[in-house]
Parts: C-alpha cells; structure tokens; sequence
C-alpha cells in the first residue's frame, strides 16, 4: 500500500477553483473520480491522517500512488466532466448503479420510413421514441395489442414488411384490422407517419384528446344509423381504456415527474425510479450499488441523477424530479438537468400530498428491493470472497488475486489456430477487457508453442504501456527507465496528455495495460512450462501462473512435478472452472467465425478494385459463380458498372481458382447443382 505523503501535492498547487480531480494507482489506472467546488479544500480532506479517514476513503488513498485534476469554469461543468469520465474510465472506487435486470421498453421507430412498434431494451437510439421501462416484456405486448385497433402501426421487422411487400399481399394483421398494411399501399408513408405520431401522443399521456373524439364518432354513426361502424368505436374505446387500466392514476393534476427513492446500509444502497406521465405510472426501474466510496444519500441521488439522466436530451428528462434528499448543491444539479431537457427542471423534495404519498411507495420498493439482493447477493460475496482465499493459499500467494486472467487455444485439425484472453476482477468477469488472438508465429497444430506465443505477445505489450508512462520497466536498472520519465516523487499536473497510461489518444482503454496477479492456462504442466518461459524471457517476475488440466481437473504450478489437488468442494476450484470454462467458450466462438469466413470466401473476394456491390451485381446478372466463371469479358462488361479492366482481373482470378466443392443438402443428401442457385460465395 502507498503512503498518501508520498504523493500529496505541494502546498499552494492545487487551485482554489471548482474541478474534477482523478486518483490513480501504481499502474496509473483511474481508481476513483471526483469533483468539488474547491479543488484545495477538497483534496486537502483526503491527506490527513489515514485513521481518521472513513474505511473506504482510507482503502483509495493508501491504494493510489498519484492524483491529478482538472479546472473547470462553473459546477455544471464539473458535474458533466465527472459523469464522463466516470463513463470513461470506470473507476472502481466509485458508486456505480448497476441495472437489477435488463429492462424492456416500448419503442417506436421513427427514424424509418414506415415507423414500427415494438419491444426494445438496450441502448436507446437516435431518432426512436421510447416508452417505459416495464416491468415484463409481456406487459407491453398486451398494451400495443389493444392499441393496435385504434393505431395500427405495423410492428412487422425489416425481413417480414419486405417479405409481403414482394409478395403484394398483407401479413394476418393486415386482414384482421390490426396494421394499416403499408407495405401494400393501403396508406401512403405520410398517413402511416401519422397514426405513429398518434399513438405515441396517446402513450405519453394524451389520452383524452383521442377518446373524446372517438365518442364523438361513435353518437354521430348511431345517429345516422351505421351501427356496425359504431360497434367497432365502442369497441375501440374499450380497448383504449382497458389499456390505461393497466396504468393506474397516482397523481390526479396529471403530472410529468420521475420520483426517485434511495433504500441503503453501511455497504449497499438500492434506488428505485418510477416514471409517471400524465398522472400515471408509465415505468419503473431499480439499481443495486455497493457503497465503495463514503457517501450519504445526497450524494447516492446525485450519482442516481447522473446515471439516469446523463445520456438523455428532451422529454426524456421530465419537467419535475423528485427526490428523497437534496444534492450537496441543487441548484448545479438544476440547472444541469435543465440543459438536458431544454426547459426549466423542478428538483425537489415533496412534503405533503400525494407525491409524498407516491414517493412513500417508492420508498418501500426500495427497500425490499435492497433486502431481495442482500437475500441473493450475501452468499455471493461470501462464496467470491472465500474463493480467492482459497486460490492464494492453494497457490501460497502471498494476497488473493483479484484480478485473474485465463488464455485458452483453439483450432479445427491445425487450422483457424486462435487463443483467447478472459478477465476476472474481484471473482467477476469483466467482459469489457476480453480479447481474441490469432497465431501468426506458424503454421499448424501445437498448444504449447501457441501458449507461449500468445502470453508473450500478452505481455510485451504490457511492457509497451508501461514504457509509454514513464514507469521503470526494471526496478533495479535505471538505465532502462525511459528517458521522457517523470523524476520520482513529482506530482502529475492538472494537463492530461494525448497518450496517457491506459488510455488511447482518443480516450478509449488500452488493450493491455493493467497486468493480472494470476494468470491461468487451460491446460497441464507443458502449457505452464510454456506461460513461464513467455514471462521469464519477458524479465516478468511478479504475475503467478498456473493451468487447470481438464482431465482431473488439477492445478499444475510451473516446475512441480505433480500438480495441486484441491478439494471437488473448494470454492476455489469452482471459480478456476467458471473462468477456464469462458476463456473455452470464448476461444471456440472466435475460431468457429474465422472457419465460417473461410469457409464463405470466394473467388471474387481476391480480385484489385471489385467491391461487394458490384460483386452482387455479377452474381445478380449471371446468377451463380459457375455460370460467371464460363462468361467472357465483354460479356461481363455488359453488367452496369463493370469496366474492361475489372472484367479481366474477374476471369483472371476465376480462371486460377481451384474448382470449388459440389454443395451438399445435409437434409437429404442430394448434391445440389450450383446453377439452381444464386450465392454469392
């Protein structure tokens, strides 16, 4: 551990000025992200003494070795640069919200021509509107169900819309009522554009517009006796309002506010979100965080508000916010959700009424939300924890390896040869810092000469980060220190270079520039001779390494004659598995791409100058590649946008192509003749 003096700015560096300011550690990756409104005093709180700091505040410093910071003109600024760079770095001091589950919600494409509904979740996209969260996928397809009598939008994918648009018939919704079926023609797009932009009006919350008027509709076709087409409006507008059953009224002055209720212990907070538009609940969605940093529940609301609202613009950010507690400074907060939205945003605490009532509710969502997870998650933290231990006793490491990296190699009879690289922090993958290799030092089938070629290139690239830093690559040769190295005990400037530790010019993290406390081989003892050999050749001294040969199941150590057997029970054992087991799957996911790809490689692919749309139109033309193999130049200079050159460099290269193999129907066995098809490959 470090001794925060070691790096404490001198007095009188740090500005009296608001900013946001990063602590690194020894391998100068951002562990922690913070703002102030003076840098000085802020920064001044975290270089007293370290017993009289909060335990987790004492755990940063002693674990960073530098801290540095950046000026800003205002708090709003300060408050955008910390999300960002929270974003970016992901530090792992911080309180991050993690998502209870993956919430769906209901969408409507109007980025396209013929706007679609339908049930989305992931990363919102431009240009589609979106309504929710829901709680379950089913909830929104009963809804749009009912709404399609009175809107109907198509909901069909991009395959199917082109499908019938072929075929100059409607899908079953088409028949039934419940698509307007412009893939057809029954609607122009403008007539399409519109019942979406209606049905979006109605899901955010302008419902009586449209009922009043169907009922209008509805008395003048009784009056004129066209009871048939009055029947189906009542129909109609029960469908309309069973649909707003499902949303029950909370607040009766039809209110737009998102109500956000905090739940939380000494070591995790639970948050939990419900959307109302138009006086009903239209949303709700949780978080779950572990409380690494000391923070209160002002600022647990503040780092709930960046996350949710840090990506949205608009009416994604609603005029009214409600709050269990304040920000340390509301009106930064305010006005920063203000820019978002573009209008005034009301951030407050509700004191009487039924918002205070709502916010109640909301209040006991989250707490059994936080009492659900801890049911859940207090064997996992447990079990990881115990883990760890076990792996470093079994090992005799002299700490448990929270960060674990596990290689794997794979290929099909020596060919696709590819390896894998998996990452474990603190027992959980980090999926972020995967990475896939291919073999290029030679040619065919050898696991171990691939191990060895793939930690190398691993950790020479390691090597590479660091001497870009400035770190000593050799801790007692300080000829080797680069020569651009910062002098030793010398504080980083507020400045963030282009090309800082971690980080590319543009931001985005290096591959390969934190290092594991363990590596692990999906193997026996040759393939952690290999990984050794790999790091001893590197002058690498401090990363263990071991393999997990799947026959046993044993933990072989480079040198031991006989391996390591831990108990069939050991917790350990099971976290070995889980993590060689993923590095497995994830080298097998690459190689089988890279066989699909050869295997889908064609003739055209090698020829200077053909691209994949007039490649298309040769195949289009001529209708198989056989068939374009027996054409001629000036036949194929007949296709639109084939010039001599090209068609000549086209009959050159299938002219030296070797005859392809007869395609197979695997489903009968019948050989398939390549004129009856139309493949590009």
């Amino acid at each position: 551990m470090a001794d925060p003096s070691s790096y404490r700015p001198k007095p009188g560096e740090i500005p009296d000025s608001p900013g946001v300011y990063k602590f690194r550690d020894d391998h100068r990756r951002v562990i922690y992200v913070g703002k102030a409104k003076s840098l000085r005093s802020r920064l001044a709180n975290y270089f007293q003494d370290v017993a009289n700091l909060h335990p987790r505040t004492a755990t940063m410093v002693t674990t960073a070795a530098s801290v540095e910071w950046t000026v800003v003109s205002t708090e709003v600024e300060a408050l955008q640069l910390e999300y960002s760079w929270i974003k970016e770095f992901d530090p792992r001091f911080n309180v991050k919200y993690r998502d209870d589950k993956s919430y769906p919600y209901l969408a409507v494409t109007l980025n396209e021509e013929f706007p679609r509904v339908q049930v989305m979740r992931g990363a919102k996209r431009k240009g589609v509107r979106y309504f929710g969260p829901y709680g379950h996928a089913w909830a929104i397809r009963e809804t749009v169900d009912l709404m399609l009598r009175v809107f109907p939008v198509r909901t069909c994918s991009a395959g199917v819309f082109k499908n019938h648009r072929q075929k100059g018939r409607p899908c079953l919704l088409g028949y039934i009522g419940k698509c307007s079926a412009p893939c057809v023609g029954r609607v122009t797009p403008e007539e399409h554009r519109e019942l979406a932009e209606e049905f979006c009006d109605f899901m955010a919350g302008r419902t009586g517009t449209y009922l009043r008027r169907l009922e209008k509709e509805m008395a003048a076709a009784a009056e004129e006796m066209e009871y048939e087409r009055a029947a189906r409006l009542r129909d109609d507008i029960t469908a309309l309002r069973r649909a707003l059953e499902k949303n029950a009224v909370v607040l009766a002055d039809a209110t737009d506010a998102d109500l956000i209720a905090v739940a939380e212990d000494e070591l995790e907070a639970a948050v939990q979100i419900f959307h109302v538009r138009g006086g009903r609940v239209r949303g709700q969605r949780g978080w779950v965080t572990d409380k690494v940093e000391a923070v209160d529940t002002a600022g647990l609301v503040e780092h709930a508000l960046q996350q949710l609202y840090g990506e949205e613009r608009g009416d994604s950010v609603p005029k009214e916010v409600l709050v269990p507690a304040l920000p340390a400074n509301p009106d930064a907060v305010g006005q920063w959700l203000g820019e978002r939205r573009g209008s005034q945003v009301s951030l407050r605490v509700p004191q009487r009424g039924d918002k205070k009532a709502l916010m109640e509710t909301v209040a006991r969502n989250a707490q059994q939300a936080l009492a659900l997870h801890k049911t859940k998650r207090a064997s996992d933290l447990t079990t990881r924890s115990r883990a760890l231990e076990e792996i470093a006793e079994a090992l005799d490491l002299d700490s448990a390896p929270l960060r674990i990296e596990c290689f794997d190699v794979s290929h099909l009879q020596g060919q696709d040869v590819v390896a894998s690289m998996v990452v474990f922090e603190d027992g959980l993958p980090r999926k972020s810092e995967y990475r896939r290799f291919q073999i290029k030092g030679f040619e065919g089938q050898d696991d171990v000469r691939s191990m060895h070629e793939v930690i190398g290139r691993r950790f020479r690239r390691y090597l590479a980060e660091k001497d870009k830093t400035g770190e000593w690559i050799g801790a007692d040769d300080p000829a080797q220190a680069p020569a651009d190295a910062a002098p030793a005990g010398e504080a980083p400037t507020n400045a963030v270079p282009a090309g800082e530790a971690g980080r590319d010019e543009d931001g985005r993290p290096k591959r390969f520039a934190y290092p594991p406390q363990l590596v692990v081989v999906d193997g026996g003892a040759p393939q952690v001779a290999a990984a050794q050999r790999a790091l001893d050749e590197l002058g690498i001294d401090d990363v263990a390494v071991c393999g997990l040969a799947k026959r046993l199941e044993e933990v072989w150590l480079p040198g031991d004659d006989d391996p390591v057997v831990l108990p069939r029970s050991s917790e350990g054992l099971y976290l070995l598995q889980r993590i060689r087991d993923t590095a497995h799957d994830f080298a097998i996911r690459y190689q089988r791409s890279k066989r699909t790809k050869r295997i889908r490689t064609s003739p055209l692919d090698d020829v200077p100058g053909l691209g994949e749309t007039r490649k298309q139109a040769l195949i289009k033309h001529f209708g198989s590649v056989k068939r374009l193999k027996g054409a001629t130049i000036e036949q194929i200079c007949e296709v639109p946008g084939m010039g001599r050159k090209t068609a000549e460099s086209v009959v050159a290269a299938l002219a030296q192509a070797a005859p392809a193999a007869p395609a197979v129907n695997t489903a009968t066995g019948e050989i398939m003749d390549e004129n009856d098809g139309g493949s590009t490959r």
